[in-house]
């Protein structure tokens, strides 16, 4: 890289000042048109481009999405493309309500072709383009100014004549002076008029505008700048789609867009997840649910936002990223222990709330509004906390466990994944559990069975009789307390002498209903002065109490 990169990059000026520029008091309140070029736009960025197969599923993924126009191929470059257009009209795959797009260049040839592909189809959008940037200009095309409206002349002009001899399609045309990003304001509006002059559009058959950030050379704000410049001054507004079709080679492609919008814009291109040439078109998934979290309806549909990346995935042959906005993986779980208490404390409080409103600590989405559950929101590993391990254990078994138990718990389970230098699965957790806790096979003490915390003597006290299983023989024991608990805590010490006390007991329901079970949690401190925990789960709540006593029990030898 240079020392001095002023040398070599020169920074972007859009050539005119808008001072007085309204959009940054703006708000988006409703979903504009959208229009996927997966199809096109997408596919064109792709090292194997899609076969008809994979283009007709991904086709029906977009229409069970929501998108109402869908750009779905450039049938005069491609035999593939134009045998993908013919089959979804000669089939009848295109829903009244869906309009399908075809792009071309302004040349004679390829304009013809794609009427021919369009042939029938009860409704069609034909986009047309010619880049009209100075760079372009110059470099690419070596034509003056007036050549580069002349050829924009020539091709709509044959649009409309091809389009008068198939009247029984409503043809909508579009057109995008490509590289607006790059060129003079004065010019993208000089051209744009005189496509308008000969289209003639009516507020009842409007013209589509599609200005295009093809490359993202300048902070969004200045893209916003470029498309309210040009909505205030192109004219018959009434009767003109301004489109927009941002590129991320800033990575502020859903900026620019968001911003455009704001800007007066009234409909955006792109792809699922950013698909396209170069670093990608914006992104139409995060447009979305952006402004599905801000409460606006977005009119597209990821109920089942999994399958929806599958389908991309093996159309496009490209992955989407585990940590990609609303999609990845990744981005509704939390390792980190501040995150993950912070989550665990928000879901309490919103179960508690119960107004239906959504506010989640670093959750700025509900996973279940796009079909992923909850499982993953929080996952365990060496950077976890105790809100992790026992959201973990509350999910997948109903233990609501006391925060002094959390933290013990916790420690356990950040010794196994320090140890493993991995992840801590749910059945790791659920391991490690039963283990620290003596809840599964065979103990040094054992409940058998037991009588009393009933029975008042002198005094207010009750009597407790019982048996314990001690390393395979069944030994009695008795003792009195002023209630079930400490009655067996008196028996276990005269019978045992390990001299523990209990500090702490909760108990719980693990599920609502008859046949639900009940959890019981213990802290006992030693005669040594430790700390240790027992849990108990039983039908009957007295017998988990105590089930939970005798799995102190065995956590104090």
């Amino acid at each position: 890289m240079l020392n001095n990169p002023q040398s070599k990059y020169q920074p972007y000026s859009p050539g005119f000042e808008l001072n007085d520029r309204q959009w940054p008091s703006k708000r988006i309140t409703r979903a504009p048109r959208w229009l996927s070029s997966d199809l096109r736009d997408g596919n064109q960025s792709l090292a194997n481009p899609m076969d008809v197969e994979k283009k007709v599923r991904f086709y029906n993924t977009l229409v069970d999405i929501g998108f109402k126009e869908i750009e779905v191929g450039f049938a005069s470059a491609s035999q593939t493309d134009f045998d993908f257009v013919r089959r979804l009209i000669d089939n009848d795959m295109i829903p009244p309500d869906v309009t399908i797009q075809v792009l071309t260049q302004s040349r004679p040839d390829l304009i013809s072709r794609t009427f021919e592909a369009l042939e029938g189809a009860h409704s069609a959008i034909v986009h047309l383009y010619n880049a009209i940037a100075p760079l372009f200009r110059r470099v690419v095309f070596g034509m003056e100014k007036q050549q580069i409206i002349d050829l924009a002349i020539a091709g709509v002009t044959q649009m409309k004549e091809e389009a008068a001899k198939r009247p029984e399609t409503r043809w909508t045309f579009e057109y995008s002076p490509e590289t607006f990003s790059m060129a003079e304001p004065e010019f993208a509006l000089e051209i744009c008029e005189r496509v308008l002059d000969v289209l003639q559009p009516t507020p009842d058959n409007k013209v589509i505008l599609n200005l295009p950030a093809t490359v993202e050379v300048a902070l969004p704000n200045v893209y916003a700048d470029q498309i309210e410049w040009f909505c205030r001054h192109i004219s018959r507004r009434d009767s003109v789609v301004i489109s927009v079709h941002p590129h991320n080679d800033r990575g502020t492609g859903v900026a620019a867009a968001e911003m455009a919008l704001l800007a007066g814009a009234d409909r955006v291109e792109g792809c699922l997840f950013g698909n396209g040439e170069r670093t990608g078109n914006v992104d139409l998934v995060t447009l979305a649910m952006n402004l599905y979290t801000h409460g606006v309806d977005p009119e597209l549909r990821f109920e089942d936002m999994r399958a929806v990346v599958k389908t991309a995935e093996y159309c496009n042959e490209l992955p989407v990223h585990p940590r990609h906005p609303y999609a990845g993986e990744l981005v509704f779980t939390a390792f980190s222990g501040s995150h993950q208490d912070a989550i665990k404390k928000g879901f309490d409080a919103h179960a508690k709330r119960n107004d239906g409103v959504w506010e989640m600590p670093y959750l700025a989405l509900d996973p279940a509004d796009i079909g992923e559950s909850y499982e993953a929101v929080i996952r365990v590993n060496s950077q976890s906390g105790k809100g992790g391990v026992a959201w973990v254990l509350e999910q997948d078994h109903g233990l609501k466990l006391p925060r002094r138990l959390q933290v013990d718990m916790s420690r356990r389970v950040q010794a196994r994944a320090d140890e493993t230098a991995r992840e801590m699965t749910s059945a790791d957790i659920w391991d490690i559990f039963q283990d620290a806790y003596h809840l599964k096979g065979p103990q040094r003490y054992e409940l058998v069975e037991y009588e009393g915390g009933g029975v008042r003597r002198g005094g207010g006290e009750r009597a407790f009789t019982g048996r314990i299983r001690v390393d395979g023989e069944e030994i009695p024991i008795a003792g009195r307390g002023n209630g079930l608990i400490s009655s067996a805590v008196d028996a276990i010490n005269a019978r045992f002498g390990v001299g523990i006390e209990v500090v702490n007991y909760d108990e719980h329901a693990l599920r609502r209903g008859a046949d639900s079970q009940a959890a019981a949690y213990v802290e006992c401190r030693t005669a040594d002065d430790r700390s240790v925990f027992g849990v108990g789960v039983d039908p009957d709540v007295a017998t988990a109490s105590l089930k939970a006593l005798v799995s102190a029990l065995n956590g104090a030898q």
